[in-house]
């Protein structure tokens, strides 16, 4: 009987069933068939049949693994995104207030009068900013204007960015108007190229500087009650 089932076993080997597939159909240990198949070789066109079965075999589980990140993803953020509810005028006042400290410019010694500029390529981000100025600071929409930065390569595809950041933002085709080309040499490892790269927006505000020195008055406040120093 174990002659029997080591012949069919290294049969359907050479056929290039996988330990596993043998194992369904003749129930030993996984040892005991290792030992049966050691010595055993497979032709050219079997050796493919095996090869391909591993890769498929190995996509699958890859495409298990993603999905169960994927799945542990959308669990993690969707419990943290309930957990922030409802927010604040004031709360949004700080959120804008920190958000700027990071990406607005800032007035330095060497050069007074800077007004208010805030760049960013991520379009929520600059919505956030955008609400703040608007709903929070209350900066009437007609005294901000927007400018766009893109790499040199891009030059022909102007139109595809004004619409693009028109329609994230919500603002009118006219505010983007102004193009800047960015005249550096594009990161081939970059994964934001060709269709997914959409530059970055530049949201200042006319006639601000007496606005940036007050923001930077309420980010000094915020380091004084935390003791930062």
């Amino acid at each position: 009987m174990k002659v029997e089932l080591k012949n069919k076993a290294i049969a359907l080997r050479k056929e290039g069933n996988t330990y596993s597939e043998i194992m369904k159909v003749i129930p030993v240990a996984k040892s005991t068939l290792s030992d049966w198949l050691k010595q055993v070789g497979m032709v050219k066109e079997v050796k493919q049949i095996f090869t391909e079965k591993r890769r498929l075999a190995s996509l699958k589980g890859g495409q298990a693994k993603r999905k169960q990140r994927v799945d542990l993803y959308n669990l993690i953020t969707g419990k943290a995104e309930k957990e922030i509810g409802r927010m604040t005028r004031r709360e949004l006042w700080l959120v804008g207030t920190a958000l700027y400290w990071a990406e607005g410019s800032k007035e330095k010694e060497g050069r007074p009068g800077t007004g208010i500029s805030f760049s960013n390529s991520d379009y929520q981000m600059v919505n956030l900013f955008l609400k703040w100025l608007m709903f929070v600071i209350n900066i009437p929409r007609e005294e901000i204007s927007c400018e766009i930065y893109i790499h040199d390569s891009y030059r022909d595809e102007i139109p595809r960015f004004q619409k693009y950041w028109s329609t994230k933002t919500g603002l009118p085709l006219s505010y983007f108007n102004t193009v800047y080309f960015k005249r550096i040499k594009i990161n081939t490892k970059r994964k934001n190229v060709g269709d997914l790269y959409n530059g970055q927006l530049r949201v200042k505000v006319y006639r601000s500087s007496s606005l940036n020195r007050q923001v930077a008055g309420w980010v000094r406040g915020i380091n004084k009650y935390w003791g930062i120093v």
